[in-house]
């Protein structure tokens, strides 16, 4: 280290906070060009810029988090895909959670970047789907650390929210979702479930004969179950795009408490008929299993196209949400720039964790007020078919495997559809559903 660079770390007099950084730009730079490389890499190949984060910082306050700010709440929600209360929770959180993510000084005594500035850079990247160079005009903030705050955020929203917001419904859910299929005219149903595909852009060229499907280009799936208010219950990310629904449903856990005994029943009536497990909407590529209701592709009667039209239209809260995240998320809608697996299924369950909290943050009821899960439901009007919670302890093998033929039981399957059918079609004779 030179005499003039050692000298200019020692004197702390000046109090100009931006003069004393650009000191220290202007030393860097006079380190750099005096200096002779040594070892395999040039030292002179990396050039360093004073971003003046400082000014980034305030700029960005100015704009979005002070009392009075450039661009309202509306434009805060279109640009930051969430409300500013969310946004300022998400961040205190993560700031408990991580030191990253508060704003510190380095070993040069260099103010760092905000936590502000790493989870706008976080969240610009998943809402727009930019480069990562992109938010260096306006954020301040280089390729590389942007990169990193999009790994670290992912990661901690994942790890603090993932097992609030990728849950099981619980009692008082499915309770609620029980009471909004009845009044559909589908008691007993849980929600549609479906498969989606994301594009790998930067998939290794070793995985590409793995990860290729029908859409002959590398892909990886996720498996999802979504409600009418398009709350995404159940996500399972990860599965080649070689496998088609089949596989990816052998494969997930979507069944796995029902089958273990340490779910929540699901008691309801149809036409006289009693069932205890409740089901899903799917296309046809699903098998025939007692908790998977089907459409009817060629209805030959009246009530057999009524129930494929309200099949139909109720199966596509999946598609539905599918879309509400693409389009929240553009990263999850276009090809993935990612190298590693691992980073992918972080910024997949972020980015519904998120979905999730946007949608619980933004709940209207049916007047068109803000609801909450936990304050305008009343579970108890369900009488006695609403959910019971199972005992967790330890079951046989003879009772898990009785567990898994009831499910995949082709009988039930289609003896549930009949009833489905009939009673859709006594609500449509009653004038109850159009």
């Amino acid at each position: 280290m030179s005499k003039f660079f050692k000298r200019l770390l020692n004197d702390s007099s000046s109090s100009d906070e931006e003069e004393r950084n650009m000191w220290f730009a202007a030393a860097i730079e006079f380190e750099r060009e005096n200096s002779q490389g040594t070892g395999s890499r040039d030292r002179s190949s990396r050039q360093y810029r004073y971003r003046d984060r400082v000014s980034g910082h305030s700029r960005l306050l100015n704009d979005y988090f002070i009392e009075n700010p450039v661009y309202d709440e509306t434009l805060f929600r279109r640009r930051f895909r969430l409300s500013r209360p969310l946004f300022l929770r998400i961040l205190h959180t993560l700031q408990q959670h991580n030191d990253y993510f508060v704003q510190r000084r380095n070993a040069a005594n260099i103010v760092g970047l905000s936590g502000e500035q790493k989870m706008t850079a976080a969240l610009r990247m998943l809402a727009y789907d930019m480069s990562a160079d992109s938010l260096d005009e306006y954020v301040r903030i280089g390729e590389t650390t942007t990169i990193e705050c999009v790994k670290r955020f992912c990661q901690g929203v994942v790890e603090i929210f993932g097992p609030e917001y990728l849950r099981s419904p619980n009692a008082a859910d499915i309770s609620r979702l029980l009471r909004k299929a009845n009044q559909r005219g589908f008691p007993g149903m849980l929600g549609s479930l479906d498969c989606m595909h994301w594009a790998w852009k930067n998939c290794p060229v070793a995985y590409h004969g793995m990860y290729t499907g029908h859409v002959h280009r590398p892909t990886i799936v996720l498996e999802a179950v979504a409600s009418y208010d398009l709350w995404i219950w159940h996500a399972f990310f990860g599965m080649p795009g070689s496998n088609n629904n089949i596989n990816v449903l052998d494969a997930s856990n979507l069944f796995a408490n029902l089958k273990e005994g340490c779910g929540t029943s699901v008691n309801y009536t149809i036409m006289g008929n009693h069932y205890n497990m409740g089901y899903y909407l799917t296309d046809g590529i699903y098998p025939k299993w007692a908790i998977i209701v089907q459409s009817i592709s060629h209805p030959q009667e009246l009530a057999h196209e009524f129930f494929a039209k309200k099949h139909e239209s109720y199966r596509k809260d999946v598609e539905r949400a599918f879309g509400v995240l693409q389009a929240h998320f553009s990263i999850v809608r276009g090809p993935a720039r990612f190298w590693h697996h691992e980073d992918l299924t972080f910024i997949m369950k972020a980015c519904i964790i998120l979905h999730n909290m946007i949608i619980e943050d933004e709940r209207v009821d049916d007047n068109g007020l803000v609801a909450m899960t936990s304050g305008n439901d009343d579970y108890d009007s369900l009488g006695t078919d609403g959910p019971v919670e199972v005992s967790r302890g330890p079951i046989s093998f003879d009772h898990f495997m009785a567990t898994n033929r009831a499910i995949q039981d082709s009988n039930t399957h289609y003896a549930l559809r009949r009833d489905i059918i009939a009673h859709l079609w006594m609500l449509h004779g009653q004038g109850v559903i159009e």
